[in-house]
């Protein structure tokens, strides 16, 4: 009789021992679930009709616009970049104040002639975390000869699930166009003895015989050169 008692005992504190780790787990798992949300955002949970949980981002009001700051190359000035074959360029940035991060981002080159070209070797789509993108336009050049590249100033273009015309809202990645650059495309070598000529020079030389001014001191040398003459024969 005394065995059973004892073994009754045993039984109970066993089961109080199970019941207080399940409620320690339970608090350590709510714990962990409310202190997962990104800082200054809190998620919230919920059970759908079919029973599986759904979690909501809910950000302040007060909370800053998402930026987007381009790193590389330099916004100081307008980079120049060769079209030609492996010539890669490279765009780089960081982002400050994301609180919902996008699932992709679109980086697009808009030239000063209204064309738009997609950047990098997925059509301009790339993560939603990616922090660069490598664009190789000679490739792009040769592959779509309808929609060359011209020799002309270009926008980097970059922007989130809302757009490239996205509203600034709290958290959410903000429409980035700060940067500026070019791109050229290098002429072939022609040999002068081929019948290459500098027309450019040419032109240059034939404007200043022309102006007023080197018409001028010409006159003036001559001038000068015919009175010294005189005065050396009297000499």
């Amino acid at each position: 009789m005394e065995d059973e008692l004892h073994y009754i005992e045993a039984r109970q504190q066993q089961g109080g021992q199970s019941q207080t780790q399940s409620q320690s787990q339970s608090q350590t798992l709510s714990q962990t679930q409310s202190g997962s949300a990104v800082s200054g955002s809190t998620v919230s949970g919920s059970q759908t009709s079919s029973g599986t949980s759904a979690s909501y981002l809910s950000i302040p009001q007060s909370a800053p616009a998402g930026l987007l700051t381009v790193t590389q190359p330099p916004q100081q000035s307008t980079s120049y970049f060769k079209v030609a074959q492996n010539q890669f360029i490279t765009f780089g940035w960081n982002f400050s104040y994301i609180l919902a991060t996008p699932t992709h981002l679109t980086v697009s080159a808009v030239c000063e002639n209204g064309n738009t070209y997609p950047v990098g070797p997925t059509d301009g789509i790339i993560p939603g975390t990616a922090t660069s993108v490598v664009w190789d336009p000679y490739t792009y050049q040769t592959t779509h000869p309808n929609l060359p590249l011209a020799q002309a100033k270009y926008t980097l273009k970059i922007w989130g699930d809302g757009g490239p015309d996205a509203v600034r809202e709290p958290g959410v990645l903000t429409p980035n166009s700060a940067l500026q650059f070019a791109l050229y495309t290098p002429q072939a070598y022609t040999p002068i003895g081929s019948g290459w000529s500098c027309a450019g020079c040419s032109s240059a030389v034939s404007q200043h015989i022309a102006h007023p001014t080197f018409v001028a001191l010409l006159a003036t040398l001559m001038v000068v050169f015919i009175s010294g003459s005189a005065l050396l024969r009297r000499i």
